[in-house]
């Protein structure tokens, strides 16, 4: 069969059943990155029947899915309220840090990998999934929600961290001289700076230059403008996703609505494509071996990360139910952890197993435990305080009165 004709059937079918899951995923109020992941997981390497011919068109619609999911996140907010945030977030930050980073850390030291190892597996189990949150948020209606800037603010701090942090791990990876290393950081550091400088202080220029009445000019400057900086970002050490999520904060006013309601529809296609990706290029023999240490890694850093979320939440003030919604959220692991696993697999080859296993274990329990945290932590509470008896000799505590539900804007 010719090449093109195979990528067409290939990818035809790839969507078709993207669509047939998203449909059954909606049926049942469930969100559909489970069994995105798990498709691509039956349909890649050593799975049921292995896909090739579209191979390289789902790798580059995986890296626009990323790109879609983070430029849609940026144009949410303006670029104050980016700086706002990050002055506000920042101890969370350093706390999102200590706690999810050390769990893995300290399992590549106990295993017998190595310092270097070591410093890899922390960025894998520190680093929330940004695609996989942006559309768990959307899929949940929750971008409206009171804790989804405290979420947000987190995955900033995380993202704008990796510009610093994956030119320090190359350079350790590859035995740089500290020299070179420091050049790599300081061209990282700085193409971050200019483009939060241009999106502050020009962004309604930025916004006049690229609005547009015609919605398919608007499509075509936001798109191009957003890969762009994208690949520019990604070549001078800083993640395309960065520069997206800039670009998103550099458009504001009727230029943001318009963008967004007319590149959700494309951000939907390719995040599916990303996820089905992911699943693509897991071999299912190489997960066994890991699985238990694995399984006891997502079990503590899940626990982790809805601390994070919780103590972040609680320090802005927002209720016990977002608190516990904002650190379900930040479960999910994902596109950054493959990416260190990666890079780390050369020094480490055992490394790469057990992070594939790691992240496709949170990635499926991610989207459950954004949706679950919060109703199971009411539920236990509420069994505790039935259960504790009242101090003898004196009247019961009478019970606080039932916390309002937060109206829910969605605007996906």
């Amino acid at each position: 069969m010719h090449h093109t004709t195979a990528m067409l059937i290939e990818l035809g079918a790839i969507i078709l059943a993207l669509g047939l899951l998203g449909r059954l995923a909606g049926r049942v109020g469930f969100s559909p990155i489970p069994l995105y992941l798990l498709a691509g997981l039956a349909f890649g390497q050593g799975g049921i029947l292995p896909l090739r011919a579209s191979e390289g068109f789902v790798a580059t619609g995986a890296e626009i899915g990323v790109i879609l999911l983070l430029l849609l996140l940026g144009l949410e907010y303006s670029a104050t309220e980016l700086v706002t945030n990050l002055k506000t977030q920042y101890p969370s930050g350093a706390v999102d840090f200590v706690l999810n980073a050390a769990p893995g850390a300290a399992l590549a030291l106990i295993l017998g990998w190595g310092p270097v190892a070591a410093a890899a597996l922390a960025g894998v189990t520190w680093i929330s999934s940004s695609g996989v949150i942006a559309k768990v948020l959307g899929d949940l209606g929750r971008l409206g929600n009171r804790e989804t800037p405290v979420v947000l603010g987190i995955l900033v701090l995380e993202d704008l961290s990796m510009a610093v942090y994956l030119p320090i791990l190359t350079t350790v990876l590859a035995g740089v001289s500290l020299a070179g290393g420091a050049v790599t950081l300081l061209i990282a550091l700085g193409t971050v700076g200019i483009v939060l400088y241009m999106a502050l202080r020009h962004g309604r220029l930025i916004s006049r230059a690229v609005s547009s009445d015609n919605p398919e000019l608007l499509l075509l400057v936001v798109l191009g403008l957003t890969l762009v900086v994208a690949g520019v970002a990604q070549h001078l050490q800083v993640s395309a996703a960065v520069g997206a999520f800039l670009v998103g904060i550099a458009l504001s006013g009727e230029v943001a609505e318009g963008a967004s309601s007319i590149l959700t529809p494309l951000r939907d296609l390719f995040a599916a494509v990303f996820f089905v990706f992911f699943g693509l290029h897991t071999d299912p023999a190489d997960i066994p071996p890991v699985l238990l240490p694995a399984l006891a890694l997502a079990a503590v850093t899940a626990l982790t990360k809805i601390a994070t979320g919780y103590w972040a939440a609680r320090r802005a003030g927002i209720p016990a139910k977002g608190r516990w919604r904002a650190g379900g959220t930040l479960v999910a692991r994902g596109e950054f952890s493959i990416v260190i696993a990666g890079l780390a697999v050369g020094v480490e080859p055992r490394i790469g197993p057990l992070a594939t296993a790691y992240v496709l274990i949170l990635v499926v329990l991610g989207p459950l435990a954004a949706r679950w945290t919060e109703p199971l932590a009411r539920r236990v509470t509420r069994r505790g305080d039935h259960r504790a008896p009242a101090p003898t000799g004196e009247p019961a505590a009478v019970a606080e009165p039932v916390e309002p539900v937060e109206p829910v804007h969605a605007t996906g």
